[in-house]
């Protein structure tokens, strides 16, 4: 064998081996003028040539060893290859190491700083037109991978065809396919650090194969033409403290079957059709989705994503969910999507060891691995970990106009030993439990949100008493918008859930969530969390018979929509489904032919209503001045009243409730002003199903001084129910 054979040899053994880092430094066109020469390895072809733009052969390539071909020497200009496969198979294609560097060095900069925000159009699968020929320009980062190819069903998954070039320093691979489009399915296969070769979806990817497959899908670069702008101009005022602000969470794939042969769940067609007029009509001011990020497992919910710029493939395109949320505007509804950075699941096709080594994840289990989840902990002390799901959180926001984020799991992030034992767990470099990168994280999301994306949110699910989680970043806080109440959860279900007869021994489980209602800006949740895993439906929660179960209800859900703090409430609560939610089931909306549910029903629709119209129940909701007890302690009758106040001339109301079944009249009440009180609302009314007693539109406070307050009034109390009244100087 002549040395110039020993070349192409161990070129081609390279390729197949991962040895050759850089292929465009032996593919593709080398040398000047008279020594050009061109090169190409496609394994398995019968023959190749090099045609012209007229399609006219150029010359025929020689191979020179096993799938290395080699082009004559000189300059033949610009130039495609006719590939001949068995079976009399012909493909004519542009030379992909004919092109020059995809990534730029500024992207590659940012990105190893952690701070590209716009990062999926700098990796991941992008249109790209180069040398006028239009393409797919591919790039992944893979630092320590011995070889990375680009495979998909235009080189039959074949990683020898087409390796990418290694960018050294950053650790990304890149690579630009000519002649690729939208909808090409596509992974990267990876010869890992330690060995072994194995194929990962795109962490960038913009669109996926639908579940159980799990391709990656070039998506259309996003060019959907909004018509919210009015919408993204006012936002801001939506959604300040001031501001009304009820959410009905759903899982999409849950809320209502699909019509037609096909059945399965609505699509985000169908949800544009019928779930948005239905948000709106109930008075929702926000539909909260389920994660809807791309992952494997249906029955996580999404709550195991591995695509975060992915909408999921179950319910069609990203084009199809823009006009889901463009809709949703349109009707006046904000979207908010729950995101989940605290974990990622360990499928083979995903982040988990992605180049052979613990990427994306810690490597030391107790850092790396959440034994609640079986799940892997992201890296976040690595720039470009972090800057990874930042760019996702972004790409929601900015791309999509998603109008908030509900973050998943932060109790979690913030605590090295979260759920673990004394020897579990790696302390900090101060020696504490505090997970210092995630609060670093946490921090530089919220910030970046607050000045990238004007009047959006950002919700924690935090559950414990972490200080600050709503306090702005400049001040040392983590920054977020809201945080879901799990203090007032836990104590408001667990009051409820006693029999009456038993209540007044456990008066304070309903009223010590005042204590602590103001310490940050709260969001009341009756979530997924609740009805599932054995803890029954939210009227299932209820003691007594049928009637009562339902009175209950109604009262509880009036305490929540008149106690401090914004709303958001799981789908089927607002039904009174008697069973537990199934995600594999639709909700069962034959219960409304019930009067009794249709009742529930309407009460939800009612509270929202009133809640949204009073300024007194929501402009205060994070500020103590809005509420004082009037009645906090009379557990012998289990009676609380206290009063709502909002700013400058709005009205005050008087919230009473009487959680007994004993109907109590004749009950003499302090009341914040002398005058006219107008029942505004009342749980037990004869259209939400109740016995309808009540006060016969209000009651008249005289000037005789009770609890504490100038004025008094002698009311009707329904059983278990609550009454609202609003000042009105003058009978209306």
């Amino acid at each position: 064998m002549t040395a110039h054979d020993t070349l192409f040899a161990g070129a081609a053994s390279a390729l197949l081996e991962g040895r050759l880092d850089d292929p465009f430094a032996f593919l593709g066109p080398h040398g000047e003028g008279a020594e050009r020469v061109v090169r190409t390895f496609q394994p398995g072809a019968e023959a190749v040539a090099m045609i012209g733009p007229d399609g006219a052969v150029i010359a025929d390539m020689e191979e020179v060893a096993p799938g290395m071909f080699v082009g004559p020497p000189g300059d033949q200009g610009r130039y495609r290859l006719r590939i001949a496969w068995p079976g009399g198979v012909v493909q004519e294609v542009e030379d992909a190491y004919s092109f020059g560097t995809v990534v730029g060095d500024l992207d590659l900069h940012l990105f190893a700083e952690g701070r590209h925000f716009d990062l999926a159009r700098a990796l991941g699968a992008n249109l790209r037109v180069m040398d006028g020929v239009a393409g797919v320009a591919f790039a992944v980062w893979a630092p320590n991978a011995k070889r990375v190819s680009v495979v998909g069903d235009f080189n039959s998954w074949d990683g020898r065809r087409h390796p990418m070039r290694l960018r050294h320093g950053a650790g990304v691979w890149e690579l630009f396919l000519p002649g690729l489009g939208v909808g090409e399915r596509y992974k990267f296969e990876i010869a890992g650090a330690h060995g072994g070769l194995v194929q990962k979806a795109d962490p960038l990817a913009r669109q996926t194969e639908k579940p159980p497959e799990t391709a990656s899908v070039v998506a259309a670069d996003p060019d959907f033409r909004w018509t919210d702008e009015d919408w993204m101009a006012e936002r801001g005022a939506r959604h300040g403290v001031d501001a009304p602000i009820t959410i009905y969470e759903v899982h999409a794939g849950s809320w209502m079957a699909a019509t037609g042969e096909q059945g399965g769940s609505l699509d985000w067609a169908g949800m544009a059709d019928r779930l948005i007029p239905y948000v709106a009509e109930m008075g929702f001011t926000h539909v909260e989705l389920l994660p809807i990020m791309e992952h494997p497992f249906g029955g996580s919910w999404g709550y195991q994503p591995l695509s975060q710029f992915a909408p999921s493939a179950r319910f069609g395109t990203p084009e199809d969910f823009a006009r889901f949320v463009d809709a949703a505007h349109r009707a006046g509804v904000g979207v908010i999507l729950d995101w989940v950075p605290a974990h990622f699941p360990t499928d083979v096709h995903g982040l988990a060891t992605f180049d052979g080594t613990h990427l994306y994840e810690h490597a030391d289990p107790r850092e790396g691995f959440h034994q609640d989840w079986n799940t892997l902990i992201y890296n976040l002390g690595r720039r470009e970990v972090s800057g990874f799901l930042l760019a996702s959180a972004l790409w929601w926001l900015e791309t999509f106009h998603i109008d908030g984020l509900r973050v998943d799991a932060v109790a979690s992030m913030l605590y090295r030993d979260y759920s673990r034992k004394a020897d579990e767990w790696v302390p900090n470099i101060y020696g504490g439990r505090e997970n210092l990168e995630s609060v670093a994280f946490l921090q530089h999301m919220n910030a970046v949100v607050a000045e990238r994306c004007p009047g959006a949110m950002t919700i924690a699910e935090e559950s414990t008493a972490w200080p600050g989680v709503t306090t702005p970043v400049p001040d040392g806080g983590l920054g977020f918008s809201y945080k879901w109440n799990m203090g007032w959860m836990h104590d408001s279900l667990q009051y409820i859930e006693h029999d009456p007869v038993h209540r007044r021994w456990h008066h304070d489980e309903l009223s010590f969530s005042i204590v602590y209602a103001y310490s940050e800006k709260f969001v009341l949740p009756i979530s997924h969390d609740e009805v599932v895993h054995g803890k029954g439906s939210l009227l299932g929660k209820m003691p007594g018979d049928d009637w009562r179960k339902r009175a209950n209800l109604r009262a509880y859900l009036s305490f929540m929509w008149t106690h401090p703090g914004k709303k958001l409430l799981f789908m089927g609560c607002e039904l009174g489904q008697p069973g537990e939610w199934n995600h594999d089931e639709p909700l069962p909306w034959g219960l409304l032919d019930n009067p009794d549910h249709a009742g529930i029903q309407r009460l939800v629709r009612d509270l929202n209503c009133v809640y949204g119209e009073e300024p007194a129940l929501h402009a205060r909701d994070s500020d103590p001045r809005g509420f004082t007890w009037i009645v906090g302690n009379d557990a012998d009758n289990s009676v609380f009243t206290f009063a709502r106040f909002g700013d400058g001339d709005a009205a005050p109301v008087v919230v009473m409730l009487n959680l007994t079944p004993e109907p109590r009249t004749g009950y003499c009440t302090g009341m914040p002003r002398v005058g006219f009180w107008k029942e505004i609302f009342n749980s037990d009314a004869e259209l939400y199903g109740g016995s309808n007693m009540g006060n016969g539109g209000g009651v008249t406070a005289a000037e005789e001084p009770a609890h504490g307050q100038p004025a008094s009034a002698v009311v009707t109390l329904p059983p278990l129910a609550a009454v609202v009244l609003r000042f009105e100087e003058v009978r209306s």
